[in-house]
């Protein structure tokens, strides 16, 4: 064997056996003692003369147990594993400052790594399937602001067909709610419509069965009929996993696919946040959403997601450049509309690519700046609570000055002196973090819940820990050992080593050491100001936000949507159905008035088109489709003419009612009631028969755009309510709870129209509730994070205010001695902590109305620089800072003097 390596196995073999290791070495060492003292004895020597001989040739056999040890052992691991032993002897000895450095610790490392968790899962983590870096996703650069992300259907089939780029073109759209008949009725379960070389592309095979191919991808299906595939979790709970599921009928919408495969649990898809169980072709679109049909809505429809595989050799820089190239025939083969062509071209209509590896979801561009944003709160809640942890160990560690320096006097080197405290440190911050990461799940999980919520749909997010998060964790427990023990340590063993003998604790220190303790007092202060004005801006613009009002009363107000699509009743039967629905629900207890509507507000649904008066400009006129009695169902205010009828019908001309702001944009000189607008260029004629209040549509922070409403019996609106089948939300106001209603309208749907799925409830108020859940997330969490630092800025300051204070107590008990009188003692103290924190808070104001403008975009109607919010901020920081700095001040004044004395 090596001798190199013969020595290092025996060292870890050491390790294993250190007790039988140092017995034999102890009893060898006396063997030999045993046969010098013997020889000498036998040469006639007193017993005496040998046994000091004897301790003369060997000396302290502790010594030689040390020589022995380095040569048979790391000794840097046994440096090491003395430290940790001692390291946990001291911190078990000192409870109360080992709890609250790790709760201090466990709150920012659990913070940050749960936010982290968030920012991987939606922002870092690549999809899990094979050569992921080789996906992309393609878009239309259309001379606005953003990127287009959905194409119509002849876009991505002409893209599909270019394989001398792709080696798959493939598009997706997800369903969260396909109609799937079970065993107790319909259900809806979340589906994805997917093209033939979908699965082939994301490169992984089926757990049971096939995928779907491109001979399913056509209308009608294969040769064998029309086709799905389900996930593993669906197999488990709809099939019991049964092999014999492959080959089955599922009746999705009324229509019979048979299951050809089962997909593993770690295939996802393209979409990060979907969690589809059903996967079906896109040319089975007209069956999945007929009466629609965004197949045969050609280019006007847009809604496919789509992606692509590079071919081997084509970069991404490659791909773009040839996407621009041939943007132009495409646009000319597919859009038969010469207008459309003209105005594509002059925005500079091209395709365009961007990196797929991490799959394609909306809701990444929704969240991005909120995540970050949080994430850098979260920073500086870990700093923080290192600065306080740093700020408690240099007080600690001035307490220990003399049992430090005497090690120095022993022999002990300064370097490992300072191993030893990193080592301290090294150990809070580990079990911190270990801590961070048991509580990090669930906190992600929550906070995923409260800021998903907005989306009205299941949407998924996968933040289990991987190699990412265990990375990112060692990242923080090694920084936070730094910024928590490397100064303290430094200071500890520095210093005139006679004057730490001799003084200790009460000794005079230099003027650079004297500020380094309220250096980071000040840096700590200033710190939890920012976190305080930025809690305080965005909770104010939360506020306002939410109290400037949606242009309706959203209290009492109950929402039930109703889908029609799947029933065999249409046009007038239906709306006498609909009528029935209304009629019934009336004599419901609490329910005043009953009406419908096509949109719900604040739900992110709109539809607008383009409006003009006679002889006018056209402008866009965002719309809604209602029935009578709409407008007193919402207290959206009538300012004049009249509300719809039942009796609206086509044959009694088209009405219109539309809001002040369309009133003042169309008619500004005249009185917009029996005036009337164009739509388009199809030149539909409306007669205004009534001027409402403005509503907020898309959300509660874009102000209420120029709106019309339409009645629900006039069905010939496009892309909306024009079918047959209009599927219309029941609008009802209450004067009780909405519990009662559900049941109620679920009884009446089964027997109006057992054919629809469970009508599902929901309240006005949870809407607008929905609507801003990521204003308030970020608000509730900015406000608790402040908390944190707060309670953790008093408590640092107090825990190393309280140090000082105490290796200050000879110095007060002469004073009071000499005739110092307690409040004269208490001024003392308290001036000299408190300018600390006044300093500290100078800075942060200071640093906070600099850093205050990166949070502009998340306020509403709120200035950066509120100086209500400022002042306020300031004010609670004062307070708790003063506290923090008053207690120390008072225990110091009931000193007793002969007791200070004594004790020095």
């Amino acid at each position: 064997m090596v001798p190199g390596l013969n020595d290092f196995l025996l060292r870890i073999k050491s390790l294993l056996r250190k007790k039988r290791l140092d017995r034999e070495m102890a009893e060898e060492l006396d063997f030999h003692q045993t046969l010098m003292r013997e020889k000498l004895l036998h040469q006639g020597v007193p017993r005496s003369e040998a046994n000091a001989a004897v301790r003369k040739t060997f000396g302290n056999s502790a010594r030689w147990h040390e020589r022995l040890r380095e040569l048979w052992q790391f000794r840097s691991v046994e440096n090491l594993t003395r430290d940790v032993t001692f390291s946990l002897r001291l911190l078990k000895k000192s409870p109360g400052f080992t709890i609250i450095a790790l709760l201090t610790i466990t709150l920012g490392v659990g913070a940050n790594t749960a936010v982290f968790s968030l920012i991987n899962s939606l922002l870092l983590r690549p999809l899990p399937v094979p050569h992921s870096d080789q996906l992309v996703v393609l878009g239309m650069d259309q001379g606005g602001p953003r990127t287009q992300y959905t194409f119509p259907a002849p876009f991505f089939r002409a893209l599909e067909k270019k394989h001398e780029l792709f080696q798959q073109a493939f598009a997706s759209y997800f369903r969260d709610k396909l109609l799937v008949r079970g065993s107790s009725g319909n259900e809806n379960v979340p589906g994805l419509l997917v093209s033939g070389d979908y699965f082939t592309a994301l490169q992984t095979p089926p757990l049971l069965g096939r995928y779907l191919t491109p001979e399913d991808d056509k209308p009608g299906g294969s040769p064998e009929g029309l086709a799905a595939v389900i996930s593993e979790q669906y197999w488990g709970t709809r099939f019991n996993r049964s092999p014999n599921a492959v080959g089955s009928k599922l009746q999705i919408a009324n229509a019979a696919f048979t299951i050809v495969g089962v997909m593993p649990k770690r295939f996802i898809g393209a979409d990060p946040t979907a969690k589809p169980q059903i996967f079906v072709p896109l040319a089975s679109e007209p069956i999945i959403d007929a009466p629609s049909n965004l197949i045969e809505s050609g280019y006007h429809g847009w809604w496919l997601v789509v992606m692509g595989r590079l071919q081997p050799g084509v970069s991404l820089d490659q791909l773009n450049a040839a996407l621009k190239t041939m943007s132009s025939p495409i646009l000319h083969d597919t859009v038969p509309e010469p207008a459309w062509i003209a105005r594509a071209e002059k925005e500079h209509f091209h395709f365009i690519a961007v990196p797929g590896s991490k799959g394609f979801t909306y809701i990444r561009f929704v969240f991005e700046k909120p995540l970050v944003a949080l994430f850098c709160m979260c920073g500086g809640i870990l700093l923080l609570a290192c600065l306080n942890l740093a700020s408690l160990l240099v007080a600690r560690a001035a307490a220990r000055e003399r049992e430090l320096a005497t090690r120095l006097a022993l022999g002990a080197s300064r370097r490992r002196l300072i191993q030893q405290l990193l080592v301290e440190s090294l150990l809070v911050a580990l079990m911190g973090t270990m801590l961070g990461l048991a509580i990090a799940p669930a906190v992600s999980h929550s906070l995923a819940t409260m800021l998903l919520n907005r989306t009205g749909s299941d949407i998924y997010l996968d933040t289990s820990l991987d190699l990412r998060m265990f990375a990112f964790a060692a990242l923080i427990a090694v920084v936070a050992t730094l910024l928590i023990g490397l100064f303290p340590a430094l200071q500890a063993t520095s210093g005139n080593l006679n004057e730490q003998i001799k003084e200790g604790q009460h000794k005079a220190t230099t003027h650079k050491r004297r500020l380094l303790q309220p250096s980071i007092l000040a840096l700590e202060v200033g710190l939890a100001l920012i976190l305080v004005i930025g809690a305080g801006l965005l909770a104010t613009s939360m506020v306002r936000l939410f109290s400037s009002g949606a242009g309706f009363n959203p209290k009492g107000v109950v929402n039930i949507a109703l889908d029609m699509d799947k029933q065999p009743l249409e046009g007038d039967a239906l709306l006498r159905v609909y009528q029935q629905f209304g009629e019934t629900m009336s004599h419901q207890p609490g329910v005043t008035t009953t009406s419908f509507s096509w949109i719900v507000p604040l739900t992110h649904t709109v539809w607008d088109d383009e409006h003009t008066r006679p002889g006018g400009v056209p402008h866009d006129l965002y719309l809604n489709a209602v029935a009578p009695d709409y407008f007193k169902a919402m207290s959206i205010p009538m300012y004049e003419g009249r509300d719809f009828r039942w009796t609206d019908t086509p044959s009694s001309g088209l009405k219109m009612i539309i809001n002040q702001s369309a009133a003042k944009l169309f008619f500004p000189d005249r009185n917009p009631i029996g005036q009337h607008l164009l739509r388009g260029d199809k030149k539909i004629d409306f007669e205004i028969v009534g001027v409402v209040g403005d509503v907020k549509i898309e959300d509660l922070r874009t102000a209420p755009p120029a709106g019309g409403y339409v009645p629900v019996t006039q069905s010939y609106i496009d892309g909306g309510a024009s079918n047959k089948k209009p599927s219309f939300t029941m609008v009802l106001r209450t004067t009780g709870s909405a519990s009662p209603l559900a049941g109620a309208i679920r009884s009446l749907a089964a027997r109006l129209t057992p054919d629809i799925p469970a009508p599902v409830v929901t309240t006005m108020d949870d809407v607008v509730d929905s609507s801003i859940s990521t204003e308030r997330v970020m608000a509730l969490l900015s406000v608790f994070f402040a908390a944190c630092a707060l309670l953790v800025t008093g408590i640092g300051l107090y825990g190393t205010l309280a140090y000082s204070t105490a290796r200050r107590t000879s110095e007060i008990g002469i004073r009071m001695a000499l005739g110092a009188q307690r409040a004269t003692v208490i001024a003392l103290v308290f001036r000299t902590n408190a300018m600390v924190a006044l300093v500290g808070a100078g800075a942060g104001f200071v640093a906070a109305i600099l850093g205050s403008r990166a949070l502009a975009s998340f306020l509403y109607e709120t200035s950066p620089h509120d100086p209500w919010v400022m002042l306020s901020a300031l004010t609670s920081l004062i307070v708790i800072a003063t506290a923090a700095s008053l207690l120390p001040a008072i225990r110091a004044a009931r000193i007793e003097p002969i007791t200070a004395i004594r004790c020095e």
